[in-house]
């Protein structure tokens, strides 16, 4: 589907979330202005086709054109357009398929598919930064929401352990196990389920990187499994709902160490 968000701040972002509850997968923000979103055939329905244009949509969306697009070698197309990521010079994300660049301290292998983490989008990059400022070593760590599990393997390549990640959705728990073997982490422990996981485990270290409802949702238990001291590093929502997120970690017994932000993108660090 090709769309016109309408004007206003932020709005294709709120837009790509509208479309992600409703299915769809993966954008494009085009040069032009439009956006470009695409669904599985099968999981486009009139139904679907009419909640676009109604009211749920109409103060985020002008117009929209639907599109049948022929199947063809995505992993190939994906492979032209996917370039490796090196962070404030010293750690490298690349795919199996690019060069190793010479100089670079941590060298993270990510085949994605389909998950996210990639370090592309400015929230892992962020929780990234975040990592290469951290000393990592003897501490317990856990990746909520782990997807790739780019930030447990940097985690254990910066000497953390043990290490967990966590996420809900197959794909991306596959992925990750995928990922932890690639890079000679085995001892990674990879688990596919959500917050209900983490009764009776303890960390040093928590890394969610999600999304704001399931942060405001999941902080409570977040912090029933931080150790006395511990950390614990959120992103995946914006400049504007930072108030959110820290009254509710105040509300939990949290106090706010540190944030940043990248286009509106923000990342934040709570101690208990």
């Amino acid at each position: 589907m090709k769309c016109h968000p309408t004007q206003g701040a932020h709005t294709a972002e709120l837009l790509m979330a509208l479309l992600a509850d409703a299915g769809f997968e993966s954008f494009i923000e085009n040069d032009n202005g439009t956006l470009s979103a695409f669904i599985q055939s099968p999981l486009f329905s009139d139904g679907l086709s009419a909640r676009l244009g109604s009211d749920e949509f109409a103060e985020f969306l002008d117009s929209f054109l639907i599109e049948r697009i022929e199947d063809q070698n995505w992993n190939a197309v994906w492979e032209s357009q996917y370039e490796p990521v090196l962070i404030d010079g010293i750690c490298m994300v690349r795919a199996p398929f690019h060069p190793e660049k010479a100089g670079v301290e941590y060298d993270i292998v990510i085949m994605p598919k389909m998950s996210f983490g990639t370090a592309h989008h400015e929230t892992t990059k962020q929780m990234i930064q975040y990592l290469l400022g951290m000393q990592l070593a003897g501490k317990s760590l856990l990746d909520m929401g782990s997807g790739t599990a780019v930030l447990a393997i940097l985690a254990r390549m910066k000497g953390a352990a043990p290490v967990t990640a966590i996420d809900n959705d197959e794909w991306a728990y596959n992925n990750a196990l995928e990922n932890v073997q690639s890079n000679n982490f085995a001892d990674i422990e990879v688990l596919l389920g959500d917050s209900s996981l983490l009764k009776g485990r303890k960390y040093d270290i928590i890394l969610a990187n999600i999304n704001r409802n399931i942060l405001l949702n999941d902080i409570p238990d977040y912090v029933n499994s931080l150790n006395a001291g511990g950390k614990l590093y959120m992103s995946g929502f914006y400049s504007e709902d930072l108030p959110l997120i820290e009254a509710k970690a105040n509300e939990c017994g949290l106090s706010l160490l540190s944030s940043r932000a990248e286009n509106n993108w923000t990342a934040v660090c709570f101690t208990l």
